[in-house]
């Protein structure tokens, strides 16, 4: 039988000007709730250094089935809102196949 192995997903979010607080309000949301999500090794929200209108989240999932039922949860309407409220420019969502495809 194969071995589960980690894996990972990235998503970019680029607010749109003036926005930035209120991104950082509703993906903040997501922290405490993903740490709990059965399969998740790490879960991390980053502000870019470079770029005051860029966010970065990063999951670490210990099997695909785990970030996939993530993926399939309530969690994830907060992306949802960020757009209904017209508060992002973009959304760029990325998996890898391994836990270190977001250290390429």
């Amino acid at each position: 039988m194969p071995q589960p192995h980690a894996v990972s997903h990235m998503t970019l979010v680029r607010a749109r000007a003036g926005c930035s607080a209120q991104v950082e309000a509703c993906l903040s949301q997501l922290i405490e709730p993903t740490l709990l999500t059965p399969g998740c090794l790490h879960f991390a929200l980053q502000h870019s250094h470079s770029d005051p209108l860029l966010w970065h989240v990063a999951g670490y999932w210990q099997d695909e089935p785990s970030m996939q039922a993530y993926f399939n949860s309530s969690v994830m309407d907060v992306y949802s809102l960020l757009v209904h409220q017209q508060v992002v420019d973009s959304l760029d969502f990325q998996t890898f196949s391994d836990a270190t495809g977001l250290n390429r």
